[in-house]
């Protein structure tokens, strides 16, 4: 997974899942504009393995992370792309500065199925546990990356055990991914840990199962 060699920045050629635009409004009579991305909405899953008194997480290699690695620690890394051939990110940082624990998620970017469906297909594909949309509980939907996309994410909550799972990590989909079991009276530390790089996701999750599960679970 931390394997990183030949780590390059180009030009945007477009993409499938990104689309870059330009939003013109008044405010208050005052004409402005923003810049921003238009990108599909999302879900994520935090699951509690009743087997192993844990909730686990994934741990994965993120692009975009390491990229900003790179940059705050080089900076003006991140050339203009207006070139030929993407150049290389030199110094180059080890993988492990583009590798992050978050929750298991997926884009919702498949007409027809059901946010709980999406998210049953991506706790299968990441996490490697088999879910349907009846073990699922709605944590809350909230908007990410204001700014920049103002998508939508909607996390929900399942309680798994050892018997419904196999490894994660879609490899058909060149999906590299560590399941992070963490354990129940550990996991306030890992969540307020800033060495530990993970998503807010993740800290949420931790802090919602803590006030909201853990109590009519008696842990």
């Amino acid at each position: 997974m931390e394997r990183i060699e030949g780590a390059a920045v180009g030009p945007y050629p477009g993409s499938v899942y990104l689309w870059p635009l330009r939003l013109h409004y008044r405010q208050n009579s005052a004409q402005k504009t923003w810049d921003f991305m238009k990108m599909h909405d999302s879900v994520s899953i935090l699951l509690f393995s009743s087997s192993r008194k844990s909730l686990v997480s994934v741990r994965q290699f993120w692009p975009a992370v390491y990229a900003g690695a790179v940059e705050r620690c080089f900076p003006g890394s991140l050339v203009a792309a207006a070139q030929d051939a993407p150049p290389e990110l030199l110094p180059a940082l080890p993988g492990s500065a583009g590798v992050t624990v978050e929750l298991c998620s997926g884009l919702v970017d498949q007409p027809g199925l059901s946010l709980e469906q999406v998210a049953c297909k991506e706790a299968w594909e990441e996490y490697g546990y088999c879910l349907a949309p009846s073990d699922l509980r709605l944590v809350a939907t909230y908007r990410s990356g204001v700014g920049l996309t103002g998508s939508s994410q909607t996390m929900f909550y399942a309680e798994v055990t050892d018997a419904q799972g196999r490894p994660g990590g879609d490899l058909a989909e060149g999906e590299l991914i560590e399941v992070v079991h963490v354990p129940l009276d550990g996991a306030q530390a890992f969540a307020d840990d800033p060495n530990i790089p993970k998503t807010l996701g993740v800290i949420f999750g931790v802090s919602w199962f803590l006030s909201q599960v853990a109590p009519s679970l008696g842990l």
